[in-house]
Parts: structure tokens; sequence; C-alpha cells
């Protein structure tokens, strides 16, 4: 276990804000950026690394898109091609990991 920087897992300053207001529990990147057991502090509060899962983007449902701050998957889907930019094309054996977040209380 380690104390780590949020801005290493979450990637921006919207996908931090959404985390700090409860709005986003994981976040799938493509490779592993933290252990679990590993915390974080942000605006005042601790976080802790929960869970820590190799997936396929195939593997993922509405569920994990609302835990990542989207409507459903299709919007979920639709935000990474904004984020990556053009050339971004979902491939469902893309190989992931998922990283879920909990605030420590």
């Amino acid at each position: 276990m380690a104390t780590i920087d949020p801005e290493s897992l979450f990637p921006n300053e919207k996908t931090l804000e959404a985390v700090a207001a409860g709005e986003m529990t994981q976040i799938h990147r493509g490779q592993q950026y933290a252990d679990e057991g590993d915390t974080f502090e942000l605006d005042g509060d601790t976080f802790e690394v929960v869970d820590v899962t190799e997936r396929k983007l195939g593997d993922m449902t509405d569920e994990d898109a609302r835990r990542e701050g989207s409507e459903d998957l299709d919007a979920y889907k639709q935000r990474m091609v904004r984020a990556h930019g053009g050339d971004f094309e979902w491939d469902d054996d893309t190989d992931v990991v998922r990283h879920r977040v909990e605030r420590v209380e």
C-alpha cells in the first residue's frame, strides 16, 4: 500500500472533480496505475483503491459506464472518442485495467 498522487490515476481536472463529488467511483485505463490498498487525498478526503482488475473493453457494462460518470455504455464510448481524438476506435478486445475507488470514512 502506498499513498499516490490522484492525478496519476485520474487524467484530468474533470475526472478529479467527479471523484470528489462521488459521481465517479472507477476508471478504466490502458495499464495499471495503482494497486489495491493504495490511497490518495482529494479535497480533504481520503480515497482507497479497492479493486484493480484486468479486463477487455468488451467486458464493460452500462453499470461500469455509470461508475465512470456516463449515462450508459454508449455515452461512455462517445466520451472516449472525444477524449482520445477522432482516431480512437472502440475494440472489444482491447486490454484495459479497471481501478475502483471508495471514499474512506
